[in-house]
């Protein structure tokens, strides 16, 4: 439809921008804030196959994860609320709950339950508050992935998706001596995610937490044990960035990455690979869950609306929509449909089999660090370069490291996150 008065290419031009433009939201239509799934392709998914069948008309905006915090405080400020529904990752939701700006969720917790959300996983959207502030909605983690050629050489009795560091060492140690080469291998490149190893896995592993016991007795018997480990680890993985990679040329036949960087070996070669959780240690199964929540906006102009789309969009049905339609996936315990592509099944299941394990412990990732989140990292990898690659004991280094890492939670005013115990003003290493 064209403006009165317009005429002849000035309205064909007009018509043209309007059959391409996305469709506008309707006056009445529910909106939904999100952080996520922002490139236009991934939006329009959301829109035309995640939301078809939506329980009433959704109105999907995004915002880029710095804007909406703003954009909520503007809303409560001024009175006038217009979403009513907010998706976000786990920490850009935190500083919305400190604001007083969601509401309370516990009831629809409780008749959610049945859905399968791992006890922990939906505990970390209480914020420590006893209340639910959000719910979980989806999540992308790191993985395990061994090429079937290793699986003889796993330690008697040893089940591969409640495997111990112990277990995998012996079975890195195996392989090392029947094969003459080292075969496990970590993303420890310039551009890997290897800190994530660290903050996410090794050290709630051991430890229980990552910052309050980043220097305690049970690190230092953890990098003690790693530094033990890395002795059947292939020497490239210094240059390893994607696992992906060495993994498909047989340059290692167990590897730990982001799903999202071994997903294409599980792809192309579905039949030749397994996809398992990381190990447990001592203090449980530390993983790190990139976890999505679904909150509703305190003052919503549509709370109930809001609250029916969580309950679909939690459907065992509607997340395995959303792991085929964007590559996140469910945090509900889902059965997986046969036609599922078999890669993108293998990583499904590793999920759920790493959220649903008895000795799930979960670690967020940082959370208030701002501009000084690489610092915090370095820590990290100057902790591991220094102890692992060049031999030096772990107490004097952690004393140094230890140091480093609250002068950079003092700067910051970062509180304490999970798995750490939550903490007034900003975290504190023991």
């Amino acid at each position: 439809m064209t403006r009165p008065g317009l005429r002849g290419l000035s309205a064909a031009l007009l018509g043209a921008t309007l059959l391409l433009a996305p469709p506008r939201a309707h006056a009445e239509d529910m909106v939904f804030v999100s952080t996520q799934m922002r490139p236009i392709e991934e939006a329009q998914k959301v829109r035309d196959t995640i939301l078809k069948d939506a329980p009433a008309p959704v109105a999907y905006v995004t915002e880029d994860p710095p804007a909406l915090p703003v954009r909520v405080k503007a809303e409560m400020q001024g009175g006038k609320h217009t979403i009513s529904l907010i998706g976000a990752l786990h920490g850009e939701l935190q500083p919305l709950a400190t604001m007083g700006a969601l509401m309370t969720l516990d009831d629809l917790a409780a008749r959610l339950k049945e859905r399968g959300i791992p006890d922990e996983v939906m505990k970390l959207g209480q914020f420590g508050t006893g209340h639910q502030m959000y719910i979980p909605w989806m999540q992308a983690t790191y993985l395990m992935v061994a090429n079937r050629q290793a699986l003889p050489y796993l330690p008697a009795g040893a089940d591969i998706n409640a495997l111990t560091y112990d277990q995998l060492q012996a079975w890195a140690a195996a392989i090392q001596e029947k094969t003459g080469k080292r075969m496990l291998g970590f993303p420890a490149g310039p551009k890997g995610l290897m800190h994530r190893f660290f903050e996410g896995f090794l050290y709630p592993s051991y430890t229980g937490g990552v910052v309050v016991p980043f220097r305690s007795d049970d690190a230092e018997k953890m990098w003690t044990a790693f530094a033990g480990l890395w002795k059947t680890v292939n020497p490239n993985s210094t240059s390893y960035n994607f696992m992906q990679e060495p993994l498909l040329a047989g340059d290692v036949w167990i590897g730990f990455d982001h799903v999202a960087r071994v997903l294409d070996a599980l792809r192309q070669k579905p039949d030749d690979f397994v996809a398992f959780p990381a190990p447990a240690g001592p203090k449980g199964r530390g993983y790190m869950p990139v976890l999505a929540g679904l909150a509703v906006a305190k003052g919503a102009p549509d709370a109930n609306g809001a609250m029916a789309l969580i309950d679909y969009l939690a459907k065992p049905e509607t997340q395995i929509t959303t792991a085929r339609a964007v590559g996140f996936f469910p945090v509900v315990k889902a059965t997986l449909p046969p036609d599922l592509d078999p890669g993108l099944k293998l990583a499904v299941a590793a999920i759920a089999a790493t959220g649903g394990a008895k000795d799930a412990l979960p670690s967020l990732l940082p959370i208030g660090l701002g501009q000084k989140g690489g610092e915090f990292d370095k820590v990290f990898m100057d902790t591991f370069q220094l102890v692992v690659l060049r031999g030096q004991k772990p107490r004097a280094v952690l004393d140094r490291q230890g140091q480093e890492m609250q002068r950079i939670l003092t700067e910051t005013g970062a509180p304490c996150w999970a798995p750490d115990p939550p903490s007034q003003g900003a975290c504190q290493v023991k």
